[in-house]
């Protein structure tokens, strides 16, 4: 399919057009930029990241905010973030298992992607599905990275919204600081509230602010039954409400993140085959005593 007609059919809302750019942005980094070339800055949806360790039931938690947004008559796009099979570099979990309440809602879109190796918790196509989804008219979009922890803060460069999702037995507020995720969110929520020990984590995450500038609400929810997610909504929707309003500086943010993100990807791939072609040369002189492991990286780094 020509790459004009791919743009128009996704600026028409064409849900299979939809599907066929994020396999292509995925799958083809050579015809991508053309394609997303086309559809102009991103301008409609509000984007949502939601990170945080595994196993704080960040999937369950998208699960209930696409429930929610749809009775407000929102269109959601979802992308949600996974680890890749060693064996084929797709999805481990897939959207056939995720969201299914959702399935048949053509106002609901869901896109599974592999995080391929890229670090930060995020895809490297995911940037590329942002903007598809954006052209496509979603009002949304719920961006759910792999929960990889330490270092699954991307998503904050590109989101217009961060929330940091906790959940009870975590361990201590020192161990809770050292997640990494401390500085980055906008909203946190300690999940499965339900459980022994909600209160405590609660009084841990908010001493992590005492004595400094921020103070991002820190609410309780159960994913699971639902309870305090109106709440967490509502904290969302103060954020959503300026970009609403034309918010120029949370608008800046978002682009800055998608620029250094979609850099980040083009200088890795070529990267990739630089080194791909030279690393044989080099090692055989490192082999051969006549160079360094040092001078050879030397040789491959841009």
């Amino acid at each position: 399919m020509q790459l004009a007609r791919l743009a128009d059919e996704i600026r028409e809302g064409d849900r299979v057009a939809l599907a066929r750019g994020i396999t292509l942005v995925e799958d083809d980094p050579e015809r991508a930029p053309a394609l997303l070339g086309r559809l102009g800055p991103p301008s409609r949806s509000f984007i949502l990241g939601i990170t945080g360790p595994p196993g704080t039931g960040k999937s369950t938690l998208v699960d209930q905010l696409i429930g929610s947004y749809r009775r407000k008559g929102l269109r959601v796009g979802v992308i949600a973030v996974d680890p890749s099979s060693p064996l084929t570099g797709g999805a481990l979990l897939g959207d056939r298992i995720r969201m299914s309440a959702h399935a048949g809602d053509r106002n609901v879109f869901i896109r599974s992607m592999a995080s391929r190796g890229w670090s930060g918790g995020l895809a490297r196509a995911a940037t590329g599905a942002i903007r598809l989804m954006d052209a496509s008219g979603f009002d949304i979009v719920l961006l759910e990275t792999v929960g990889i922890g330490q270092s699954d803060i991307e998503v904050v460069g590109i989101s217009h919204a961060t929330l940091v999702v906790l959940m009870p037995g975590l361990g201590d507020e020192i161990q809770v600081s050292k997640a990494g995720l401390m500085e980055v969110g906008d909203v946190y929520v300690v999940n499965k509230s339900d459980l022994e020990g909600a209160d405590p984590m609660v009084v841990s995450v908010l001493s992590l602010f005492r004595g400094t500038r921020r103070s991002p609400p820190v609410l309780k929810v159960s994913a699971l039954s639902g309870v305090g997610v109106e709440e967490l909504l509502g904290a969302v929707e103060s954020v959503r409400g300026r970009f609403e309003s034309g918010d120029r500086e949370l608008k800046l943010k978002s682009i800055r993140g998608m620029i250094v993100e979609t850099a980040r990807g083009a200088a890795l791939a070529k990267f990739a085959a630089v080194s791909e072609r030279g690393a044989d040369g080099l090692a055989r002189k490192v082999l051969e005593g006549s160079t360094s492991i040092e001078a050879a990286a030397a040789k491959l780094a841009p």
